[in-house]
């Protein structure tokens, strides 16, 4: 029997402006899903809790600092994985204030959208996942 590796555990945050715009992060070509738009965020390492990781991915990903109070959770997404693939769950928080002014530091871009303008984006599949359960 093969051993099935444990699920990797991701959080993502849509960062909401008073104007109802959300940001949306771009992946840096060259790395999986690159060029896809996608809500900001990543991994959670060994031993952190997912508000922590995800308030760690902001600062690195964007230069924002968000409260980990802050952070509301908005809604999930998961892949079973499959053949040579882990599975992955995304957890989704919303945030409505943030320090600092949102730029894309590991290359890629980032942008403000309408509910609308979100939907027409191409984005990973779990992405879009997080989108219907977010609105």
């Amino acid at each position: 029997m093969t051993k099935i590796p444990t699920a990797m555990l991701v959080v993502a945050a849509a960062l909401e402006r008073a104007d109802e715009r959300i940001l949306m992060q771009q992946r840096p070509a060259g790395k999986a899903h690159g060029g896809l738009w996608e809500f900001p965020g990543g991994k959670v390492e060994p031993g952190e809790n997912p508000r922590d990781a995800l308030v760690r991915e902001l600062e690195e990903e964007l230069a924002v600092t968000v409260e980990s109070a802050a952070l509301t959770p908005a809604g999930f997404a998961d892949d079973a994985g499959g053949e040579g693939r882990r599975a992955i769950v995304i957890l989704l928080y919303t945030a409505r204030a943030w320090n600092g002014e949102p730029r894309a530091m590991e290359g890629g871009a980032c942008g403000w959208f309408t509910r609308e303008e979100i939907a027409a984006l191409d984005m990973p599949p779990l992405d879009y996942v997080l989108l219907a359960g977010l609105f």
